[in-house]
């Protein structure tokens, strides 16, 4: 399916809102108890992942990086750093800023399968693959997250 398909809506996230909500997910993660580790699934978990580390004092961070994602289309998953644990991952966070289809969380959840998996944003498709979320979009919404978009002229309707 081609990306004109797929999406009929795009969500525009401020850093000021991406900062609000992995707050808001940090507090919801401090409700469950203590947490040894947070990894964060590069690229786009790592910010959320370092806001919540900060927020719930973890200094114990790691990364999985996976890889599906190419501008408004999604692939293959691909594994391109992974991350081992003895326990399969008990006491661990995965952060992730979006489950979107749930390839990537079901990659991951392979690898850390005792590891609690926590995203910002949620889409119908991938939400059973994680345990919390604070805000689901509809399945053919792109969000579009402060790290990938920059701000730039807008030219006027009318020019004088």
């Amino acid at each position: 399916m081609g990306t004109a398909e797929r999406y009929h809506a795009t969500y525009s996230i401020s850093w000021e809102r991406i900062h609000q909500d992995c707050k808001i997910l940090a507090a919801r993660l401090h409700q469950m108890g203590t947490w040894s580790r947070i990894v964060g699934v590069a690229r786009g978990g790592l910010i959320p992942a370092s806001i919540i580390a900060r927020e719930l004092n973890i200094r114990m961070m790691d990364t999985i990086c996976v890889s599906s994602y190419s501008v408004r289309t999604q692939g293959e998953a691909n594994i391109l750093k992974e991350i081992r644990s003895e326990d399969g991952g008990k006491d661990w966070l995965i952060i992730d800023d979006l489950v979107d289809t749930g390839k990537t969380a079901q990659i991951v959840r392979k690898i850390l399968p005792n590891a609690y998996f926590a995203t910002v944003y949620s889409k119908p498709e991938g939400r059973p693959f994680v345990d919390t979320y604070i805000m689901e979009v509809t399945q053919d919404t792109w969000i579009l997250f402060p790290w990938d978009a920059e701000y730039t002229y807008s030219k006027p309707l009318v020019e004088g």
